[in-house]
C-alpha cells in the first residue's frame, strides 16, 4: 500500500471569496519548504497531499510541516482504491500493532460508493474485532481513532491520529515587517508570533563592538536562523550602534540614556523599513517588564515613528514567553551569557515615565542625523 501525508488547514476556511488566494499561498509555502526533498504535491478539496516521497525522509518532512504557519494538522495515511476489500486490508494493517480501544469513523465524500458511512463503520469495526483480540471498541474516548476518508476521485485515505502544526495564516498573507531582534528571550518569540499571523519578516540587530563581542552577534545570527524556519527564510541587518551609544553616554542625561537609545533605534528601523518595503516595526516589548517598557516609555519611544509598531507580546507574562521560546527552540540560545547593546552603559536608575519634550532636548545635544545615516550605510546583511 502506498503511504502519503495528508495536510489540513483551519483558519483559511473563514476567508470567503478570498480563500483561494490563501490556499495557493499556503501551497506555495509548503512546496518551497519541501523543495530539497523528493516528493510530489497534490492539492485536494480542503487539504493537500504529499506523495511519492522516500520514507527515510518522513521525519524531516514532518519537522518542516510543523514550522509552516497555516498548517493545522497532518497525518500519515495509506491510500487505496475506493474498493471495500482494499479498505479492509488497509484498516487491518493499520491496527496490527495496536492494543487498547478503538473507534472507526468513515467519511463518504464519494456518494456513489455502495456502502453508507455508518454501515461501513460497523463492518470495519467488526472486522478489526474478529482479527485482533487485543483491541476493544470505545466510541466515546478511544485510544485510537481509525479514519477512513473515501474521496470523490476514486481514492480512499486510511489513517490513525494526527500531528499538529502551528496553525495561523500563511506567511506573506499579512504584509511585511521588520523585527528588532536582540539576543534575549522576547524578540525571537515576537517574530514567531507575527510569522504565525502571516507576516513576512526581516530582522534588524544593533551591535556595539567592542563593548559587545562577536559571540553576541553570532548568538543573534543563530536566533535569526531559528526564527527564519517559521518564516520561509529572512534577512538580518546588523547595524553598528557603537558611535551612537558613545554619543548618548557623553551628552545625554543618565536616566534618559535608554529612552534616547530606543528612540534612535526606532528611527533607524523606520528608515530601513522604507528601504526594504516593510510596513511595520515589530518589537518584543511586554508592558511593565523593564523600565523602558512602561506605557509612558513606549509612548515616548514610538513618538519618532511615522509607521505602525506592533508588540505581539505586550500583555504576555514572562513565563508565557519562556514557554513559547522553549517550544520554538530559541530559549537555550537566548540565555547564552553574551550581552546585547541594550545592556551597555546601562544607567543605574533609568527613567520609567519619560517626557517626550525632555527626550527631544537631550537629543538636540547630538548630531543624530549624521549618526543615523552612517549606521544605516554600514549595515551588514545576512541572508537565511
Amino acid at each position: 500500500m502506498k503511504t502519503v501525508i495528508i495536510i489540513r488547514f483551519c483558519e483559511i476556511h473563514l476567508k470567503g471569496k478570498n480563500r483561494g488566494y490563501f490556499e495557493r499561498l499556503l501551497q506555495s509555502n509548503i512546496e518551497s519548504s519541501l523543495k530539497d526533498i523528493k516528493h510530489s504535491f497534490i492539492p485536494l478539496h480542503n487539504r493537500y497531499v504529499v506523495d511519492d516521497f522516500d520514507m527515510c525522509d518522513y521525519d524531516l518532512i514532518c519537522d518542516k510541516l510543523k514550522k509552516i504557519p497555516g498548517v493545522h494538522t497532518f497525518s500519515k495515511a495509506y491510500v487505496v482504491e475506493n474498493d471495500f476489500e482494499e479498505i479492509k486490508g488497509a484498516v487491518l494493517d493499520l491496527c496490527k500493532d495496536k492494543t487498547g480501544t478503538f473507534k472507526v469513523e468513515v467519511n463518504r465524500a464519494d456518494k456513489t460508493f455502495p456502502i453508507r458511512s455508518m454501515e461501513a463503520c460497523r463492518e470495519l469495526g467488526g472486522i478489526v474485532l474478529d482479527n485482533y483480540n487485543n483491541l476493544k471498541v470505545n466510541v466515546v474516548s478511544p485510544d485510537y481513532l481509525i479514519n477512513v476518508d473515501i474521496r470523490e476521485d476514486g481514492k480512499t485515505f486510511v489513517f490513525c491520529g494526527v500531528e499538529f502544526g502551528i496553525s495561523g495564516m500563511p506567511v506573506g498573507s499579512a504584509g511585511k515587517g521588520l523585527l528588532l531582534i536582540s539576543g534575549g528571550i522576547d524578540s525571537p518569540v515576537a517574530g514567531y508570533m507575527m510569522a504565525k499571523r502571516g507576516m513576512k519578516l526581516d530582522c534588524i540587530h544593533f551591535h556595539s563592538y567592542p563593548y559587545t563581542g562577536e559571540a553576541a552577534k553570532e548568538k543573534v545570527i543563530e536566533l535569526t536562523k531559528k526564527v527564519s524556519e517559521y518564516n520561509g527564510g529572512m534577512n538580518l541587518y546588523v547595524v553598528s550602534f557603537t558611535k551612537i551609544q558613545e554619543a548618548i553616554h557623553k551628552y545625554a542625561r543618565d536616566d534618559y540614556m535608554i529612552t534616547i537609545m530606543r528612540r534612535i533605534m526606532m528611527r533607524i528601523a523606520e528608515r530601513l523599513s522604507k528601504k526594504i518595503g516593510a510596513q511595520a516595526i515589530i518589537t518584543g516589548e511586554s508592558l511593565g517588564q523593564v523600565a523602558s517598557q512602561t506605557i509612558e516609555g513606549m509612548t515616548c519611544t514610538e513618538e519618532v515613528l511615522n509607521m505602525p509598531i506592533l508588540r505581539p507580546l505586550v500583555a504576555f507574562d514572562k513565563l508565557d514567553i519562556i514557554k513559547i521560546s522553549k517550544e520554538i527552540d530559541t530559549y537555550d540560545t537566548s540565555i547564552l551569557p553574551y550581552e546585547d547593546c541594550c545592556t551597555v552603559f546601562l544607567p543605574k536608575f533609568p527613567v520609567i515615565k519619560p517626557s517626550i519634550e525632555t527626550a527631544k532636548q537631550e537629543e538636540a545635544k547630538m548630531d543624530i542625523e549624521t549618526l543615523i545615516a552612517e549606521a544605516i550605510e554600514n549595515a551588514e546583511k545576512y541572508e537565511f
